[in-house]
Order: C-alpha cells, then structure tokens, then sequence
C-alpha cells in the first residue's frame, strides 16, 4: 500500500530518487537547499521503501511550480505519479487567494506531454503562448 507523506521529504531520499531515475547530480548543499527552499514536498512510500516524490517551488501566490516529479521505474505504471500530481494541485489550489488566478506550471520530460495533459495542463506553445525556456548557468559561462 503507498502512503504520501508531506513535508517530510529528507536530502538522502531527494538524492536517491533523483539517481534511481537518472537525473542530474545535485551536491548534498544543492539539494538541501532546494528542499528548504521548497514550497511543499511530498514522498511515496511503500511498505515504507521511497518510490516516488514531487515538489512544488514557486511565490506562492501568483506562481507555483511542479519542479520535481519522481517515480522509481519499477513502480512506474501504478498510479503513483497521477497520484503525487493530482495531491500537488490540490495543495496548490488551497493556497490561491480566492477571488485570484494563480498558474501552476511545470517542464515536462520529453514523451510526458500526454500524462500531464490528462492533469489539466496545456502543452505550449499555444495560439496565445509560446514555448517554454530555459537557461542552464554553470562555471563554463
């Protein structure tokens, strides 16, 4: 049985998840950090073992984004990632002042458009958006 836990998300789990799907190395500074600098967390556990996280960044109030989604490969195709998405919009939604729009944005994994579209997000660009950026600064500027 997966059981979410909030804001309880720790540095070791952060960086296992994170090379268990073969993202980026982050320092141990790096992703304590993030995780403190985060607005929520959240972690899937199985039978106590971390399958899965999401993390939500942002000002809380006019933008908010899903920064990091995680499922374990072997525990891919179970829900789990429906699951954290759909908990990281609900938490979302329940702090947008009411009476205001707030945007919750994401960068998707190439191949992921689909799931997400399931989720209510719109892939970009748009008739009226164009697409989304990025920059990537590092010490070989």
């Amino acid at each position: 049985m997966i059981i979410f836990k909030e804001n309880e998300l720790d540095v070791k789990t952060y960086l296992a998840l994170r090379k268990a799907v073969k993202w980026k190395k982050l320092s141990y500074k790096q992703a304590s950090l993030a995780l403190e600098n985060s607005i929520y967390t959240l972690v899937a556990l199985d039978c106590g073992i971390p399958v899965g996280m999401g993390r939500l960044v942002g000002d809380g109030a006019v933008i908010c984004y899903i920064q990091d989604l995680i499922v374990v490969p072997e525990a891919q195709a179970a829900g789990i990632g429906g699951q954290l998405v759909e908990m990281l919009i609900e938490y979302t939604e329940s702090i947008r002042m009411e009476g205001t729009e707030m945007m919750l944005d994401l960068m998707c994994a190439k191949g992921r458009e689909e799931f997400y579209k399931s989720h209510g997000f719109l892939a970009r660009p748009t008739e009226n958006l164009g697409p989304g950026m990025i920059q990537y600064l590092n010490d070989r500027r």
